[in-house]
């Protein structure tokens, strides 16, 4: 029997294509597992499998939170109030974050992207705030 290098190739391209999508990490949904108040860091469970395996735990994600003016008066900070078991929707940073959270502009420590190492939590789903 006579093997296809066409086919060949074409099955190791994919495999290759799988296992760099399958380690890109954009936007996806969360359980939060536990919030730190103070830190405004949250343990979240990704929700969505892409392998075979449960995704594993991501730890410290940044939550996002929101200075607002209303009828013109001072400036109000609003922090979040997570809860155990909210569903969160999470988006991974383009580059390394740590460097960026010291408000000065720094280059990253490391050449990672798209990684939930760098993960910010942008809000609770609707569907989480009527429990």
């Amino acid at each position: 029997m006579r093997t296809d290098p066409a086919g060949s190739m074409s099955a190791i391209l994919n495999g290759f294509y799988e296992k760099i999508f399958s380690d890109l990490h954009v936007g996806f949904f969360c359980k939060v597992v536990s919030f730190n108040a103070g830190k405004c860091t949250a343990d979240v469970q990704p929700l969505i499998k892409t392998t075979s395996d449960a995704p594993a735990m991501i730890q410290s994600a940044q939550v996002i939170a929101q200075r607002y003016i209303i009828n013109g008066g001072e400036p109000q900070v609003y922090k979040p109030d997570l809860k155990q078991g909210d569903i969160v929707f999470v988006v991974c940073a383009d580059q390394e974050i740590k460097n960026a959270l010291t408000g000065s502009v720094a280059a990253v420590s490391t050449a990672r992207q798209h990684d939930t190492n760098d993960a910010v939590i942008l809000g609770v789903l609707g569907c989480s705030l009527s429990n």
